[in-house]
C-alpha cells in the first residue's frame, strides 16, 4: 500500500508539474519596415494568445468563430495597441485581417506612424501577454532601405528592448524552447528512466555497476534524437517539407505514450536507438515554427539555424546530465524498479494521453 500511495504521490506531482505549456510557445511575429515615408508595421498574434488575455470565445465552447472574432476587434486593438510602442513615434492601426498558419489562425494587424527616422531606430517597448505568459516573445524583422535585415526577439519582460543585432538572440531562444517545451523534456526522460538500469535474464530490472555502463546508452540515445530532430528541423524550417501542427503535437504525445509503454513492457522490435531515431524526427518538426515564420535571406536563415539548434542541444545536454546523475544515484534503491521506471512511466503514459486528447479534441483537461 505505502509503495502504491508513493506511486500515486509520483504521478500527481509529475501531471501537476508537467501540464502547463506542452503546447507550441507562445510566439508573436512582427514585420517592420522603416522607409521614407514613415513606419510600416505588420503584427501577426495568435487567436489562442488573445483568447487568453482577453476572452474571445463568447459562448465559452472552446472553438472560436469569425463572428466572435469580429465583435471583438475593438477589444483586440484597446489591448494590443498600448502594448507594441516605438519612442517618439506613435502607432495607428490602419488595417487588420486573419492570417493561416500552421500552428493556427493569428490576427494580423497592420500599424503605420508618419515617424521618419533618420538614423538608428528609436527603442521599441514590447509587453504584450506579459500579464498572462511571461514566457511569450515577439519575434520581429526589421528592414531599411539599402540595410540588411534585422532579427530580434522582444522580451515583454523587458521594459524596453532596442531593435539591435543580438548575436546569441537565437541560441538563447533554442535553449528556452527545449528548457520550457514540457512535451519534448518528457520524452528524453522516459527514455532515459531505465538507461541505469539493464534488463534481468528472468524479466525485470536490476542496476548497472558503473556509471560508464549508463552513460554508453545515454549517448546513442541523445545523439539519436539530436540528429534526428537536427535534420527534420532544418528541413522544416526551410519548408522543403511542411507539416501541420494539428498533425505534428498530437504526434508528439503518442511518441510520449509508447516511450513511456515500453519502459514497461517492450513493445518495439528493434533497438530502443533505432525508435529514438524515428521519434526524434517527429520532435524536430515541433521545434520548426520560429525559424520558418519568418522567411528570412539564406545567409541570415543558416545562421539563426544553426544558434536555434545549438541552443537546443545546450538545453537538452543540461537535462541529460541532471537526470543521468540523479538516476544514477538512485539506481540502487529497491524502489527504483518499481516506483522511478515503472511508477514515472505510468505517470508519463496518462500525461500523454491527456495530451493526445487535448490536442485532437481541442478541448483542455489539463489546469494551463
Amino acid at each position: 500500500m505505502r509503495a502504491v500511495w508513493r506511486l500515486m504521490m509520483l504521478g500527481t506531482a509529475l501531471l501537476v508539474s508537467a501540464s502547463a505549456g506542452a503546447h507550441k510557445a507562445s510566439d508573436a511575429y512582427l514585420q517592420l519596415d522603416a522607409g521614407e515615408r514613415g513606419l510600416a508595421l505588420r503584427w501577426d498574434i495568435a487567436l489562442r494568445d488573445l483568447d487568453a488575455a482577453i476572452a474571445l470565445d463568447a459562448d465559452d465552447d472552446g472553438r472560436l468563430t469569425w463572428g466572435e472574432v469580429r465583435a471583438a476587434w475593438q477589444r483586440i486593438d484597446a489591448y494590443a495597441l498600448p502594448r507594441l510602442q516605438v519612442d517618439g513615434c506613435p502607432l495607428r492601426i490602419v488595417g487588420r485581417s486573419l492570417e493561416r498558419r500552421s500552428d493556427g489562425a493569428y490576427a494580423a494587424l497592420q500599424l503605420a506612424s508618419d515617424c521618419v527616422v533618420g538614423g538608428a531606430l528609436p527603442p521599441v517597448r514590447y509587453s504584450l501577454l506579459r500579464e498572462v505568459d511571461p514566457t511569450h516573445r515577439g519575434i520581429a524583422r526589421i528592414e531599411r532601405a539599402g540595410q540588411a535585415s534585422v532579427v530580434r526577439l522582444l522580451e515583454p519582460t523587458e521594459s524596453i528592448a532596442a531593435p539591435s543585432v543580438d548575436g546569441l538572440a537565437f541560441l538563447r531562444d533554442g535553449v528556452r524552447h527545449i528548457l520550457t517545451g514540457y512535451d519534448h523534456v518528457l520524452f528524453l526522460l522516459c527514455l532515459l528512466l531505465p538507461a541505469v538500469m539493464r534488463r534481468a535474464p528472468g524479466g525485470g530490472w536490476q542496476p548497472v555497476e558503473r556509471l560508464s555502463q549508463a552513460v554508453l546508452p545515454v549517448v546513442g540515445i541523445v545523439s539519436a534524437f539530436t540528429l534526428a530532430h537536427s535534420v527534420t528541423l532544418g528541413l522544416a524550417a526551410a519548408k522543403v517539407v511542411s507539416l501541420p501542427g494539428a498533425l505534428i503535437e498530437p504526434a508528439i504525445a503518442v511518441t510520449i505514450v509508447l516511450a513511456a509503454l515500453d519502459n514497461i513492457r517492450p513493445v518495439f522490435p528493434v533497438r530502443r536507438v533505432v525508435v529514438t531515431f524515428c521519434f526524434g524526427l517527429i520532435h524536430g518538426f515541433g521545434f520548426a515554427g520560429v525559424l520558418g515564420e519568418l522567411n528570412l535571406p539564406a545567409s541570415q536563415f543558416a545562421w539563426a539555424l544553426l544558434e536555434f539548434n545549438l541552443g537546443l542541444e545546450l538545453g537538452q545536454l543540461a537535462i541529460v546530465v541532471l537526470a543521468t546523475a540523479a538516476l544514477f544515484a538512485l539506481r540502487a534503491r529497491p524502489a527504483y524498479g518499481p516506483i522511478v521506471v515503472r511508477g514515472g512511466s505510468i505517470a508519463a503514459i496518462g500525461i500523454g494521453v491527456l495530451w493526445l486528447v487535448e490536442r485532437t479534441a481541442n478541448v483542455s483537461l489539463l489546469p494551463i
